[in-house]
């Protein structure tokens, strides 16, 4: 599973063809960890809308400065649940 290295700040992760209600709950899932903040952000704008592909681009994670491993390792919990259902999760490269 491709997800966050430890300890770094904040990523960008996104699922093929994942659907956007499931991005919502993959997102409320991580919300309940505490000290990581998620969100969805937008496809490149360049793509054609296409009702078979999901219409978010992805989602973001930043944690607190003070996370613990605890934390790190719940995220990868959850990730791993949904990735074993959906598919893999791609890190991609976050401009912020």
């Amino acid at each position: 599973m491709k997800t966050a290295k430890q300890k770094q700040q904040r990523y960008q992760i996104s699922c093929k063809g994942l659907p956007l209600a499931v991005y919502q709950e993959v997102a409320a899932h991580l919300r309940q960890v505490g000290k990581v903040q998620v969100g969805l952000f937008s496809p490149p704008s360049s793509e054609l809308f296409d009702y078979n592909k999901s219409q978010v681009g992805g989602l973001w994670l930043e944690y607190s400065e003070d996370a613990e491993d605890a934390i790190y390792q719940k995220v990868n919990q959850i990730l791993a649940y949904y990735e074993e259902i959906f598919g893999y999760w791609e890190e991609n490269l976050d401009d912020s």
